[in-house]
């Protein structure tokens, strides 16, 4: 599923996404079921068919690719520099790697839906979710863990799993160590191939990477056979950018753009602008609900991504319990790919909302809500640690992963999470 070398996976994805977008699909559908399963030229023909589609007359978003136009359409806004805080930076980092590993085990958003995730907690006498996920024995057969899950279930952890939502924290510090405020698109490519795995990379950064490799152009290779576009891949890169601006998410927001560019675009790229002025605003902040206000500033207003944050803000404002609004979520943002970044940053942002600034209760919640449970957990983790720094993450979390974590980017196997929070401060406070 989802191969960027399979061209029939390629043409599924793209009417996806284009449906999603706003384009009139309908014929290309039609055309598309009438194609074997095994007529790849059909398929190949198609595929390059769908780039003359036209949006349909009633679209209403606007949704820009340029760092430019993303600036004209939402302006600016009011920041302040902060000094970066180690303590701060060391409880992201540890609330990052808690997170992913609490969501691992049930990272798969197709199988684990909220109502699922909770008939198994209750047969484990684990809901509401305030710990890392049990392991029924004997396993019920409705059930379906990761195969992750003999490192990731509780009282199994021994370390932070290898998980991607922790290896591009990893390589973003190397980034921004060796090209500060210098970093390219093209630094963060040259990285991506000379670190990163290809078998560790998934949907469009995997797409990306075989562009890189046949040659396609820096500036094109996001855009190039790439269905997955929009998905949540950068948005799950942002943390170091922030990291890096503690207290300006409009600054943080615009280094980020730079490593999204390389393969997402629209609501894609906006993910990841978005993650790191969580984190930005996180760093100068001890109220969850002030850093969703002050990082949805960075998204373009009238976009898809836009629409989804202040939705899950307007239901939080409007007194509707976590339940009542999960089940709103689910319905409204329900028909994306449960790897999205519109539906998985209303997740992120109702975990955050509805946390009443505790630790164990936004990831523990933002993993309830399913869909792709190991970043979303990540990403509310990161941000609350930034938000209260590493003594409120409860023991019964930190203590297992004994302050190192697995990694797939060369050189950085079992990284002290302390020494890799040591060097981020270090790296921010040169930029301070």
């Amino acid at each position: 599923m989802h191969d960027p070398l399979n061209v029939a996976d390629l043409l599924r994805d793209e009417l996806h996404q284009l449906t999603e977008s706003g384009y009139d699909t309908s014929s290309a559908h039609r055309d598309h079921l009438a194609i074997a399963a095994d007529d790849v030229v059909g398929q190949e023909r198609l595929f390059a068919q769908l780039g003359d589609l036209s949006r349909l007359p009633d679209w209403s978003f606007e949704e820009p690719d340029d760092l430019e136009m993303i600036e004209d359409s939402r302006g600016g806004g009011a920041e302040t520099a902060a000094a970066p805080d180690a303590e701060r930076i060391r409880g992201s980092w540890l609330g990052r790697a808690v997170g992913c590993n609490l969501g691992k085990p049930l990272e798969d958003g197709d199988h684990w839906t909220p109502g699922h995730i909770r008939r198994y907690l209750e047969l484990g006498h684990a809901y509401p979710l305030r710990d890392y996920v049990p392991l029924l024995q004997p396993m019920p057969a409705e059930f379906r863990l990761k195969d992750n899950w003999p490192e990731t279930t509780k009282g199994r952890i021994d370390g932070s799993a290898r998980d991607d939502d922790i290896d591009y924290s990893i390589l973003g510090l190397h980034l921004l160590e060796r090209h500060g405020s210098s970093l390219t698109t093209e630094h963060v490519a040259e990285a991506w191939l000379a670190f990163l795995p290809y078998s560790r990379i998934f949907t469009a950064e995997r797409a990306s990477y075989v562009n890189l490799l046949h040659g396609i152009p820096v500036r094109d290779v996001g855009g190039h056979r790439n269905p997955y576009r929009e998905w949540i891949g950068a948005l799950i890169r942002g943390d170091a950018f922030g990291w890096a601006h503690p207290g300006q998410p409009f600054t943080a927001a615009r280094a980020a753009y730079t490593d999204a560019v390389l393969s997402h675009r629209g609501n894609g790229i906006y993910g990841e602008m978005w993650a790191a002025a969580l984190v930005a605003s996180a760093l100068d902040s001890d109220d969850a609900a002030e850093v969703i206000r002050r990082s949805v500033a960075v998204v373009p207003p009238r976009s898809r991504l836009a629409e989804s944050i202040t939705a899950v803000m307007s239901m939080h404002d409007e007194g509707l319990d976590w339940h009542t609004a999960l089940s709103e979520i689910r319905q409204r943002y329900g028909h994306y790919s449960w790897v999205h970044t519109v539906n998985n940053a209303a997740a992120i942002t109702a975990g955050l909302l509805w946390s009443g600034n505790d630790f164990a209760t936004a990831v523990g919640n933002t993993v309830q809500a399913g869909w792709d449970t190991d970043s979303n957990g990540a990403t509310v983790g990161s941000v609350m640690g930034a938000l209260f720094g590493p003594a409120a993450i409860p023991a019964r979390f930190s203590d297992p992963l004994r302050d190192f974590t697995r990694s797939a980017v060369f050189g950085y196997d079992n990284s002290s999470l302390s020494g890799l929070a040591a060097r981020t401060f270090a790296m921010s406070s040169t930029r301070a």
